[in-house]
């Protein structure tokens, strides 16, 4: 329940592991969860703060503005303003500020994607997207115009805005590594989100990995970080060899 900003939903909570190593720094994890930007709450997540400190990780947790309250950008803002206060204060709770990972699931791996592509909104916060080492996306909407649907519209209006919204209008191949997971099966948020979005860093000379899952959907890549599922599926393990292969990805520290 730490504020990271004024409004009642702008609070985070913070997993820490029992044991640190580096030195008693450890990488930081700031997570976005999803529900259509209309949902959610860091509560419910409680799974996915476990399931980063068993590898040593300092997880995150952050709510965030939804719809109606705001429309985009507002969530996205939001999301911006939580990875600056987490890289500020990484050292008070032993994580290393030089190795910050922003990830989200669903809409939340929208609004990661989007601090990650569009240095715009971490600018504002006093970052950019190359003080991160990397971005993860699980199950996420990243080239999803023509919306299919009015309820996800209205989150978006009005229509000039639409384009903004996109992550893949912004990579430029400059934008941290990005890990993006997706289940072959997802019918809520498609696959070729991840795969246009891949293909377009690769185009621009950038750092992307993508791993598919076969057989999974949308619900199922988040649930495979809970207790019962990490040992037969190996969504955790992708999500941790990630992270230690990337090191230290910021250029300069907070």
């Amino acid at each position: 329940g730490i504020a990271y900003g004024g409004h009642p939903r702008q609070k985070l909570d913070i997993y820490r592991p029992a044991q640190t190593r580096d030195n008693g720094a450890a990488p930081v994890v700031v997570f976005f969860y999803g529900g259509a930007w209309r949902e959610g709450e860091r509560g419910d997540y409680l799974f996915v703060g476990e399931a980063l400190t068993s590898r040593g990780f300092v997880a995150v947790l952050a709510d965030y503005r939804l719809y109606p309250e705001v429309r985009f950008p507002g969530f996205v803002e939001d999301g911006a303003a939580a990875l600056a206060w987490a890289r500020r204060h990484a050292a008070n709770f032993g994580g290393d500020a030089r190795r910050l990972f922003v990830m989200g699931h669903s809409a939340g791996a929208h609004i990661a994607l989007m601090l990650a592509t569009d240095a715009r909104y971490l600018e504002a916060a006093g970052m950019r997207p190359q003080d991160l080492a990397g971005a993860i996306g699980l199950a996420g909407p990243y080239d999803f115009l023509p919306f299919r649907r009015a309820s996800t519209a209205e989150v978006f209006d009005p229509p000039a805005r639409w384009p903004l919204s996109q992550p893949i209008n912004f990579v430029s191949g400059r934008e941290p590594p990005l890990l993006l997971l997706t289940g072959e099966d997802d019918d809520v948020v498609s696959p070729g989100n991840t795969t246009r979005l891949a293909a377009r860093v690769g185009e621009l000379g950038g750092k992307v990995e993508v791993i598919r899952y076969p057989g999974e959907g949308q619900p199922r890549v988040i649930a495979a970080l809970s207790a019962p599922l990490r040992s037969s599926r190996r969504v955790l393990d992708d999500i941790a060899g990630f992270v230690a292969r990337q090191g230290s990805g910021a250029t300069r520290g907070p």
